[in-house]
């Protein structure tokens, strides 16, 4: 049986559902999954667990991650990305650089974050993001987090690209919702990267269309 792992560099549009489907047929592998949903929008680090190795999801899904990602001021969404219903517009040419750093700086260390619904937090055997696709929003229990690094690199109004490092659990669409809430002018996501999972990182994955048989690792942990 085949077995190993595959760092695999998601592309955007895409669930991780879909990427572990494409590469289950192009090995022919029956026993595969991955280990930390990426969005449709997000790209990046997705790691695939193969035959027996897929036992070590538990210690995959605890390792700390790194993003980069793009936030839009003035603006929520009822997924908290661009790609949502939009709920809420309000007036953003009055943040400044200043504002954003502080509101980043904030927003580091152990906190509690409410997972947004858009997820695959389940709650009662169902995954939020299959009530929120209905249109059912329900009460959920905030989360311990922590973030280590938020770090402002671009700032051009409305876009607010940032880069992060943070404990598992961190929901970034959620972050950057809370941080336009913080700012009073409302914000959400318009891209994000996963860099980094783990030791793993973006510049070592694997495009999904060049997958083959060469990229399965042996990981012990």
């Amino acid at each position: 049986m085949t077995e190993g792992i595959i760092i695999v560099n998601k592309p955007d549009g895409m669930t991780s559902h879909d990427v572990v489907a494409c590469v289950r047929k192009k090995l022919n592998i029956r026993r595969i999954g991955h280990a930390g949903t990426l969005d449709p929008i997000a790209t990046g680090v997705l790691v695939l667990l193969l035959g027996k190795k897929t036992k070590l999801f538990n210690k995959f899904v605890t390792l700390d991650k790194a993003y980069r990602a793009t936030l839009v001021l003035g603006m929520e969404t009822a997924s908290a990305d661009t790609q949502g219903k939009i709920i809420r517009q309000a007036p953003y040419g009055h943040i400044t650089k200043a504002q954003v750093e502080e509101a980043f700086a904030r927003f580091c260390g152990d906190m509690d974050q409410v997972p947004p619904m858009v997820s695959a937090v389940k709650v009662k055997g169902r995954k939020l993001y299959q009530l929120a696709r209905k249109g059912i929003e329900i009460s959920r229990t905030p989360r311990k987090i922590r973030v280590d690094c938020l770090r402002l690199e671009a700032f051009n109004p409305p876009e607010v690209k940032f880069y992060l490092e943070c404990s598992k659990g961190t929901y970034v669409r959620q972050l950057a919702e809370d941080i336009g809430k913080y700012l009073g002018c409302g914000a959400c996501i318009s891209q994000i990267q996963r860099t980094r999972v783990g030791d793993f990182r973006v510049e070592d994955a694997v495009p999904l269309k060049d997958i083959n048989e060469s990229h399965i690792r042996n990981w012990q942990g």
